[in-house]
Protein backbone atom coordinates (compact mmCIF):
# COMPACT_ATOMS: atom_id res chain seq x y z
CA UNK A 1 0.00 0.00 0.00
CA UNK A 2 1.77 3.64 -1.09
CA UNK A 3 2.06 6.03 2.07
CA UNK A 4 -0.79 8.09 2.55
CA UNK A 5 0.50 11.76 1.59
CA UNK A 6 -0.87 14.89 3.99
CA UNK A 7 -1.95 17.54 1.95
CA UNK A 8 -0.66 21.17 2.82
CA UNK A 9 -1.33 24.07 1.56
CA UNK A 10 1.47 25.65 -1.19
CA UNK A 11 4.15 27.53 0.45
CA UNK A 12 3.36 31.16 0.28
CA UNK A 13 -0.63 30.57 0.49
CA UNK A 14 -2.73 29.84 3.25
CA UNK A 15 -6.38 29.31 5.13
CA UNK A 16 -7.87 32.07 6.51
CA UNK A 17 -9.84 30.05 9.27
CA UNK A 18 -12.79 31.03 11.51
CA UNK A 19 -12.77 33.21 13.53
CA UNK A 20 -10.34 34.97 11.45
CA UNK A 21 -12.47 35.17 8.82
CA UNK A 22 -15.13 37.39 10.07
CA UNK A 23 -12.20 39.47 10.95
CA UNK A 24 -11.63 39.80 7.18
CA UNK A 25 -15.40 39.97 6.37
CA UNK A 26 -15.79 42.73 8.25
CA UNK A 27 -12.49 45.05 7.17
CA UNK A 28 -14.20 44.33 3.81
CA UNK A 29 -17.73 44.95 4.79
CA UNK A 30 -16.08 48.15 5.70
CA UNK A 31 -14.18 49.25 2.53
CA UNK A 32 -17.18 48.89 0.86
CA UNK A 33 -19.35 51.04 2.96
CA UNK A 34 -16.82 53.87 3.12
CA UNK A 35 -15.78 53.83 -0.61
CA UNK A 36 -19.47 53.62 -1.58
CA UNK A 37 -19.91 56.39 0.83
CA UNK A 38 -17.74 58.23 -1.77
CA UNK A 39 -19.56 57.30 -4.81
CA UNK A 40 -17.18 54.52 -5.92
CA UNK A 41 -18.95 51.52 -7.34
CA UNK A 42 -17.22 47.88 -7.21
CA UNK A 43 -15.68 46.35 -10.01
CA UNK A 44 -15.47 42.63 -10.07
CA UNK A 45 -12.10 41.39 -12.35
CA UNK A 46 -10.90 38.05 -13.82
CA UNK A 47 -7.79 37.07 -11.95
CA UNK A 48 -5.69 36.58 -15.28
CA UNK A 49 -5.02 38.40 -18.22
CA UNK A 50 -3.18 38.75 -21.58
CA UNK A 51 0.60 38.63 -20.25
CA UNK A 52 0.65 41.92 -22.63
CA UNK A 53 -1.63 43.84 -20.41
CA UNK A 54 0.91 43.68 -17.48
CA UNK A 55 4.28 43.76 -19.34
CA UNK A 56 3.18 47.19 -21.29
CA UNK A 57 1.27 49.09 -18.36
CA UNK A 58 3.84 47.73 -15.56
CA UNK A 59 6.84 47.62 -17.48
CA UNK A 60 8.54 44.47 -18.72
CA UNK A 61 11.40 45.30 -16.53
CA UNK A 62 10.28 46.01 -13.75
CA UNK A 63 10.55 42.98 -11.21
CA UNK A 64 6.78 42.18 -10.96
CA UNK A 65 6.52 41.40 -14.99
CA UNK A 66 10.50 39.80 -15.09
CA UNK A 67 10.41 37.78 -12.09
CA UNK A 68 7.32 38.14 -10.29
CA UNK A 69 4.36 36.62 -12.24
CA UNK A 70 2.67 33.65 -12.42
CA UNK A 71 2.70 33.65 -16.44
CA UNK A 72 1.77 30.63 -18.56
CA UNK A 73 1.01 29.35 -21.97
CA UNK A 74 -2.60 28.60 -23.08
CA UNK A 75 -2.77 27.76 -26.40
CA UNK A 76 -5.69 26.71 -28.38
CA UNK A 77 -6.44 22.89 -28.04
CA UNK A 78 -6.25 22.56 -32.24
CA UNK A 79 -2.62 24.30 -32.43
CA UNK A 80 -0.08 21.44 -31.25
CA UNK A 81 0.66 21.39 -27.47
CA UNK A 82 2.53 23.14 -26.14
CA UNK A 83 4.03 22.54 -22.32
CA UNK A 84 1.65 24.25 -19.60
CA UNK A 85 4.82 25.55 -18.12
CA UNK A 86 5.46 28.44 -16.16
CA UNK A 87 7.55 31.20 -17.70
CA UNK A 88 9.71 34.18 -16.37
CA UNK A 89 12.19 37.03 -17.67
CA UNK A 90 13.93 36.19 -21.47
CA UNK A 91 10.62 33.99 -21.79
CA UNK A 92 8.23 35.99 -20.98
CA UNK A 93 9.93 38.28 -23.59
CA UNK A 94 10.82 35.90 -26.01
CA UNK A 95 7.10 34.28 -26.49
CA UNK A 96 5.43 38.11 -26.51
CA UNK A 97 7.49 38.79 -29.86
CA UNK A 98 7.06 35.59 -30.89
CA UNK A 99 3.96 34.00 -33.67
CA UNK A 100 2.13 33.43 -30.73
CA UNK A 101 -0.62 35.56 -30.76
CA UNK A 102 -1.03 37.22 -27.13
CA UNK A 103 -4.09 35.54 -25.55
CA UNK A 104 -1.78 32.17 -25.44
CA UNK A 105 0.19 33.94 -22.64
CA UNK A 106 -1.62 34.58 -19.76
CA UNK A 107 -0.81 35.92 -16.41
CA UNK A 108 -2.17 35.66 -12.79
CA UNK A 109 -2.82 39.00 -11.95
CA UNK A 110 -0.39 40.50 -9.85
CA UNK A 111 -1.92 43.95 -9.04
CA UNK A 112 -5.36 45.60 -10.06
CA UNK A 113 -4.91 48.87 -12.09
CA UNK A 114 -4.31 47.35 -15.21
CA UNK A 115 -7.12 45.25 -15.37
CA UNK A 116 -9.44 47.86 -13.85
CA UNK A 117 -8.37 50.44 -16.85
CA UNK A 118 -8.73 47.70 -19.60
CA UNK A 119 -12.14 47.08 -18.39
CA UNK A 120 -12.60 50.78 -18.35
CA UNK A 121 -11.53 50.91 -22.13
CA UNK A 122 -13.37 47.62 -23.05
CA UNK A 123 -17.11 48.88 -22.02
CA UNK A 124 -16.45 52.74 -22.67
CA UNK A 125 -16.51 53.42 -19.43
CA UNK A 126 -14.89 57.16 -20.74
CA UNK A 127 -18.40 57.96 -22.26
CA UNK A 128 -20.07 58.06 -18.63
CA UNK A 129 -20.31 61.13 -17.27
CA UNK A 130 -17.96 62.98 -14.57
CA UNK A 131 -15.50 60.52 -13.27
CA UNK A 132 -15.26 56.87 -13.24
CA UNK A 133 -14.53 55.77 -9.42
CA UNK A 134 -14.23 51.93 -8.98
CA UNK A 135 -12.87 49.65 -6.25
CA UNK A 136 -12.50 46.06 -6.03
CA UNK A 137 -11.51 43.53 -3.81
CA UNK A 138 -9.51 40.25 -4.64
CA UNK A 139 -6.46 38.18 -4.29
CA UNK A 140 -3.72 38.93 -6.47
CA UNK A 141 -0.43 36.41 -7.17
CA UNK A 142 3.17 37.12 -6.92
CA UNK A 143 5.73 34.27 -6.54
CA UNK A 144 7.88 36.38 -4.16
CA UNK A 145 9.62 34.88 -1.16
CA UNK A 146 7.09 34.53 1.54
CA UNK A 147 7.70 36.40 5.00
CA UNK A 148 5.85 38.13 7.45
CA UNK A 149 2.46 39.85 5.94
CA UNK A 150 3.75 38.83 2.39
CA UNK A 151 2.60 36.27 0.29
CA UNK A 152 2.06 34.60 -3.14
CA UNK A 153 -1.65 34.65 -2.79
CA UNK A 154 -2.25 37.92 -1.18
CA UNK A 155 -4.83 39.97 -1.16
CA UNK A 156 -5.67 43.72 -2.38
CA UNK A 157 -8.56 46.17 -1.63
CA UNK A 158 -8.14 49.08 -4.48
CA UNK A 159 -9.67 51.83 -5.59
CA UNK A 160 -9.36 54.07 -9.03
CA UNK A 161 -10.67 57.19 -9.91
CA UNK A 162 -10.81 58.00 -14.17
CA UNK A 163 -12.11 60.81 -16.18
CA UNK A 164 -10.42 64.44 -17.73
CA UNK A 165 -9.42 66.02 -14.97
CA UNK A 166 -5.72 65.82 -12.80
CA UNK A 167 -7.46 68.20 -10.56
CA UNK A 168 -5.24 67.76 -7.08
CA UNK A 169 -8.58 68.10 -5.19
CA UNK A 170 -9.22 64.25 -6.44
CA UNK A 171 -5.99 63.24 -5.46
CA UNK A 172 -6.55 64.58 -1.84
CA UNK A 173 -10.03 63.15 -2.03
CA UNK A 174 -9.35 59.67 -2.83
CA UNK A 175 -6.00 60.14 0.35
CA UNK A 176 -8.78 61.71 2.77
CA UNK A 177 -11.40 58.26 1.75
CA UNK A 178 -8.23 56.00 2.28
CA UNK A 179 -7.43 57.87 5.66
CA UNK A 180 -11.26 57.97 6.92
CA UNK A 181 -11.01 53.67 6.20
CA UNK A 182 -8.16 52.89 8.10
CA UNK A 183 -9.74 54.94 10.43
CA UNK A 184 -12.58 53.19 10.71
CA UNK A 185 -11.10 49.87 11.49
CA UNK A 186 -9.17 50.63 13.57
CA UNK A 187 -5.99 51.41 11.64
CA UNK A 188 -4.91 54.63 13.25
CA UNK A 189 -0.93 53.83 14.07
CA UNK A 190 0.18 55.03 10.97
CA UNK A 191 1.94 57.48 8.92
CA UNK A 192 0.97 59.12 5.24
CA UNK A 193 4.15 59.63 2.85
CA UNK A 194 3.80 62.04 -0.48
CA UNK A 195 5.92 63.09 -2.56
CA UNK A 196 5.56 64.06 -6.39
CA UNK A 197 7.55 62.41 -9.06
CA UNK A 198 6.54 64.49 -12.19
CA UNK A 199 5.86 64.03 -15.49
CA UNK A 200 6.84 63.43 -19.25
CA UNK A 201 8.09 66.76 -19.34
CA UNK A 202 10.14 66.52 -16.48
CA UNK A 203 10.83 63.16 -15.05
CA UNK A 204 12.99 62.11 -17.88
CA UNK A 205 15.48 64.29 -18.03
CA UNK A 206 15.59 63.63 -13.83
CA UNK A 207 15.95 60.12 -14.46
CA UNK A 208 19.09 60.32 -17.20
CA UNK A 209 20.33 62.61 -14.30
CA UNK A 210 20.13 59.98 -11.92
CA UNK A 211 21.25 56.95 -13.76
CA UNK A 212 24.62 59.15 -15.02
CA UNK A 213 25.11 59.78 -10.86
CA UNK A 214 24.57 56.49 -10.22
CA UNK A 215 26.51 55.04 -12.83
CA UNK A 216 29.76 56.79 -10.51
CA UNK A 217 28.86 54.84 -7.38
CA UNK A 218 27.91 51.42 -9.29
CA UNK A 219 30.53 49.58 -8.31
CA UNK A 220 29.89 50.78 -4.10
CA UNK A 221 26.28 49.16 -4.96
CA UNK A 222 24.65 45.61 -4.87
CA UNK A 223 23.65 43.84 -7.94
CA UNK A 224 19.73 44.26 -7.77
CA UNK A 225 20.69 48.10 -7.79
CA UNK A 226 23.58 47.54 -10.52
CA UNK A 227 20.96 45.95 -12.40
CA UNK A 228 18.38 48.56 -12.08
CA UNK A 229 21.14 51.46 -13.17
CA UNK A 230 19.92 50.59 -16.61
CA UNK A 231 16.68 49.03 -16.47
CA UNK A 232 14.83 51.83 -13.68
CA UNK A 233 17.30 53.56 -11.98
CA UNK A 234 13.77 55.44 -10.13
CA UNK A 235 13.94 52.07 -8.00
CA UNK A 236 17.51 51.95 -6.80
CA UNK A 237 15.62 54.86 -4.55
CA UNK A 238 13.76 52.02 -2.92
CA UNK A 239 16.46 50.06 -1.90
CA UNK A 240 16.97 48.72 1.97
CA UNK A 241 19.93 47.81 2.16
CA UNK A 242 22.06 49.54 5.23
CA UNK A 243 25.06 49.81 3.20
CA UNK A 244 23.55 51.49 0.30
CA UNK A 245 21.54 53.97 2.10
CA UNK A 246 24.89 56.64 2.53
CA UNK A 247 24.82 57.03 -1.07
CA UNK A 248 21.37 57.42 -2.14
CA UNK A 249 21.06 59.75 0.43
CA UNK A 250 23.60 62.05 -1.85
CA UNK A 251 22.07 61.33 -5.20
CA UNK A 252 19.69 64.07 -6.77
CA UNK A 253 16.46 64.99 -5.34
CA UNK A 254 13.76 64.67 -7.98
CA UNK A 255 12.16 67.62 -6.09
CA UNK A 256 14.56 70.06 -7.11
CA UNK A 257 13.91 69.17 -11.06
CA UNK A 258 10.08 69.24 -11.40
CA UNK A 259 8.91 71.31 -14.36
CA UNK A 260 6.85 74.55 -13.29
CA UNK A 261 3.52 72.51 -14.21
CA UNK A 262 4.30 69.40 -11.15
CA UNK A 263 5.45 71.82 -9.07
CA UNK A 264 2.57 73.59 -8.55
CA UNK A 265 0.20 70.77 -9.19
CA UNK A 266 2.49 69.25 -5.92
CA UNK A 267 2.09 72.59 -4.09
CA UNK A 268 -1.96 72.68 -4.19
CA UNK A 269 -2.02 68.53 -3.42
CA UNK A 270 -0.74 69.68 0.04
CA UNK A 271 -2.65 73.01 0.14
CA UNK A 272 -5.52 70.26 0.03
CA UNK A 273 -4.43 67.49 2.51
CA UNK A 274 -4.12 70.60 5.03
CA UNK A 275 -7.50 71.73 4.35
CA UNK A 276 -9.05 68.47 5.31
CA UNK A 277 -6.70 67.90 8.25
CA UNK A 278 -4.40 65.37 6.83
CA UNK A 279 -1.35 64.84 8.49
CA UNK A 280 1.53 63.65 6.05
CA UNK A 281 5.43 63.96 5.48
CA UNK A 282 7.25 64.23 2.11
CA UNK A 283 9.54 61.43 1.49
CA UNK A 284 11.62 62.59 -1.57
CA UNK A 285 12.35 58.98 -2.35
CA UNK A 286 8.65 57.64 -2.33
CA UNK A 287 8.91 56.47 -6.29
CA UNK A 288 6.63 53.53 -6.30
CA UNK A 289 8.17 50.49 -8.16
CA UNK A 290 5.79 50.05 -11.35
CA UNK A 291 6.00 52.19 -14.64
CA UNK A 292 2.62 54.04 -14.97
CA UNK A 293 3.12 56.55 -12.47
CA UNK A 294 2.88 60.27 -12.71
CA UNK A 295 3.18 63.05 -10.11
CA UNK A 296 1.54 61.98 -7.05
CA UNK A 297 2.85 58.64 -5.35
CA UNK A 298 1.86 58.04 -1.48
CA UNK A 299 2.39 55.65 0.65
CA UNK A 300 0.82 54.49 4.15
CA UNK A 301 3.00 52.31 6.53
CA UNK A 302 1.71 50.99 10.29
CA UNK A 303 3.08 49.59 12.89
CA UNK A 304 3.91 46.23 14.47
CA UNK A 305 5.10 44.92 11.13
CA UNK A 306 8.65 45.30 10.73
CA UNK A 307 10.50 45.72 7.32
CA UNK A 308 7.17 44.99 5.59
CA UNK A 309 4.89 47.84 6.96
CA UNK A 310 3.80 49.50 3.90
CA UNK A 311 0.11 48.73 3.99
CA UNK A 312 -1.08 51.11 0.71
CA UNK A 313 0.46 52.37 -2.04
CA UNK A 314 -0.66 54.44 -4.80
CA UNK A 315 -0.42 58.13 -6.89
CA UNK A 316 -1.66 59.06 -10.16
CA UNK A 317 -1.04 57.32 -13.77
CA UNK A 318 -1.85 59.90 -16.50
CA UNK A 319 -1.22 58.76 -19.74
CA UNK A 320 -1.90 54.64 -18.17
CA UNK A 321 -5.03 54.60 -20.09
CA UNK A 322 -3.84 55.80 -23.57
CA UNK A 323 -0.88 53.49 -23.03
CA UNK A 324 -2.92 50.57 -23.30
CA UNK A 325 -5.12 51.81 -26.35
CA UNK A 326 -7.82 54.27 -24.76
CA UNK A 327 -9.04 57.73 -24.89
CA UNK A 328 -6.87 60.55 -23.16
CA UNK A 329 -7.51 59.97 -19.52
CA UNK A 330 -6.25 61.17 -16.48
CA UNK A 331 -6.39 58.67 -13.39
CA UNK A 332 -5.13 58.29 -9.84
CA UNK A 333 -5.53 55.01 -7.35
CA UNK A 334 -4.88 53.19 -4.45
CA UNK A 335 -4.03 49.65 -3.59
CA UNK A 336 -4.74 48.57 0.14
CA UNK A 337 -2.57 45.24 1.22
CA UNK A 338 -5.28 42.99 2.92
CA UNK A 339 -3.18 41.13 4.73
CA UNK A 340 -0.85 43.33 6.42
CA UNK A 341 -3.44 45.88 7.41
CA UNK A 342 -5.79 43.10 8.92
CA UNK A 343 -2.20 41.99 10.76
CA UNK A 344 -1.26 45.38 11.83
CA UNK A 345 -5.00 45.63 13.60
CA UNK A 346 -4.59 42.20 15.20
CA UNK A 347 -1.61 43.75 17.07
CA UNK A 348 -2.03 46.95 17.64
CA UNK A 349 -5.95 47.09 17.87
CA UNK A 350 -7.60 44.36 19.85
CA UNK A 351 -10.35 45.67 21.38
CA UNK A 352 -11.19 46.15 17.82
CA UNK A 353 -10.58 42.71 16.69
CA UNK A 354 -12.75 41.28 19.84
CA UNK A 355 -15.72 43.54 18.55
CA UNK A 356 -15.45 41.76 15.04
CA UNK A 357 -14.97 37.94 16.34
CA UNK A 358 -18.82 37.59 17.22
CA UNK A 359 -19.08 34.55 19.48
CA UNK A 360 -21.70 32.07 19.30
CA UNK A 361 -24.75 33.67 20.89
CA UNK A 362 -27.04 30.60 22.40
CA UNK A 363 -26.61 27.20 22.70
CA UNK A 364 -29.58 25.09 22.50
CA UNK A 365 -29.74 22.48 25.39
CA UNK A 366 -32.33 20.42 24.49
CA UNK A 367 -33.84 17.33 26.69
CA UNK A 368 -36.15 14.57 25.86
CA UNK A 369 -37.73 13.60 22.41
CA UNK A 370 -40.75 15.63 23.06
CA UNK A 371 -38.82 18.95 23.23
CA UNK A 372 -36.85 18.49 20.26
CA UNK A 373 -39.31 19.61 17.83
CA UNK A 374 -39.76 22.75 19.89
CA UNK A 375 -36.11 23.06 19.58
CA UNK A 376 -35.90 23.18 16.08
CA UNK A 377 -38.54 25.41 15.59
CA UNK A 378 -37.45 27.96 17.93
CA UNK A 379 -33.56 27.61 16.77
CA UNK A 380 -34.97 28.80 13.33
CA UNK A 381 -36.53 31.71 14.43
CA UNK A 382 -34.11 33.24 16.39
CA UNK A 383 -31.74 32.55 13.43
CA UNK A 384 -34.44 34.42 11.40
CA UNK A 385 -33.81 37.05 13.39
CA UNK A 386 -29.86 37.13 13.01
CA UNK A 387 -29.10 35.42 16.33
CA UNK A 388 -26.30 32.95 15.88
CA UNK A 389 -27.12 29.45 17.07
CA UNK A 390 -26.16 26.32 17.77
CA UNK A 391 -28.60 23.28 17.92
CA UNK A 392 -27.33 19.91 19.16
CA UNK A 393 -28.36 17.34 16.55
CA UNK A 394 -28.32 14.71 19.03
CA UNK A 395 -29.57 14.82 22.61
CA UNK A 396 -27.11 15.40 25.16
CA UNK A 397 -27.47 15.15 29.37
CA UNK A 398 -27.72 18.58 30.73
CA UNK A 399 -24.05 19.00 32.80
CA UNK A 400 -22.39 18.06 29.06
CA UNK A 401 -24.72 20.45 26.71
CA UNK A 402 -23.52 23.12 29.10
CA UNK A 403 -19.87 21.99 28.89
CA UNK A 404 -19.94 22.07 25.00
CA UNK A 405 -21.79 25.53 25.36
CA UNK A 406 -18.95 27.06 27.32
CA UNK A 407 -16.28 25.60 25.04
CA UNK A 408 -18.09 27.23 22.13
CA UNK A 409 -18.25 30.24 23.57
CA UNK A 410 -21.70 30.68 23.77
CA UNK A 411 -23.14 33.60 25.68
CA UNK A 412 -26.48 31.72 26.36
CA UNK A 413 -27.58 28.40 27.01
CA UNK A 414 -31.83 28.09 26.15
CA UNK A 415 -33.07 25.33 28.07
CA UNK A 416 -35.57 23.05 26.37
CA UNK A 417 -37.42 20.24 28.66
CA UNK A 418 -40.74 18.78 28.33
CA UNK A 419 -42.21 21.30 31.38
CA UNK A 420 -40.63 24.43 28.96
CA UNK A 421 -42.67 22.91 26.39
CA UNK A 422 -45.50 22.51 28.09
CA UNK A 423 -45.27 26.12 29.79
CA UNK A 424 -44.13 27.53 26.53
CA UNK A 425 -41.71 29.22 28.23
CA UNK A 426 -37.78 28.66 28.10
CA UNK A 427 -34.49 29.07 30.45
CA UNK A 428 -32.17 31.28 29.27
CA UNK A 429 -29.29 30.92 31.31
CA UNK A 430 -26.20 33.57 30.91
CA UNK A 431 -23.10 31.52 30.88
CA UNK A 432 -20.94 34.59 32.09
CA UNK A 433 -22.66 35.63 35.22
CA UNK A 434 -24.93 32.32 35.85
CA UNK A 435 -28.31 33.85 35.96
CA UNK A 436 -31.04 32.83 34.63
CA UNK A 437 -34.39 33.75 33.62
CA UNK A 438 -37.88 32.36 32.04
CA UNK A 439 -39.06 33.98 29.13
CA UNK A 440 -42.15 33.08 26.66
CA UNK A 441 -41.82 32.66 23.14
CA UNK A 442 -42.20 36.60 21.88
CA UNK A 443 -40.24 37.68 24.16
CA UNK A 444 -37.31 35.54 24.03
CA UNK A 445 -37.28 36.29 20.62
CA UNK A 446 -37.42 40.10 21.14
CA UNK A 447 -34.76 40.39 24.03
CA UNK A 448 -32.13 38.40 21.75
CA UNK A 449 -32.57 40.27 18.61
CA UNK A 450 -32.15 43.37 20.43
CA UNK A 451 -29.28 42.47 22.09
CA UNK A 452 -27.69 41.20 18.60
CA UNK A 453 -28.73 45.06 17.13
CA UNK A 454 -26.89 46.41 20.54
CA UNK A 455 -24.07 44.55 19.54
CA UNK A 456 -23.54 45.14 16.22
Amino acid sequence: MPERKQFRAIKGTRDILPPDSALWNWFEHSARETFESYNFGEIILPIFEETELFARSIGAETDVVSKEMYTFLDPPRDLNPLPRTLMEGDQIRTALMSDLLPRDILSLRPEGTASGVRAYIEHGMHTRPGNVKLYYIGPMFRRERPQKGRYRQFYQIGAEVLGQSDAPAIDAEVIEMLLTFFRRVSLTSTTLYINSIGDKNCRPQYVELLRDELRKVKDQLGLDSQRRIETNPLRVLDSKLPEEQPIIEKLPRIGDHLCAECREHFAKLKDELNLRGIQYEENWRLVRGLDYYTRTTFEVIAAGLGSQNAVCGGGRYDGLVELLGGPPTKGIGFAIGSDRSILSIQENAPDAVKRHLPPLAVFVAWMGAASYPTAVSVAKKLRGCGVSVELPAEEMKFKKSLGLADKLGARYALIIGEDEVASQTYSLKNLADGKQEKLGESALLEYLEAERRGRG
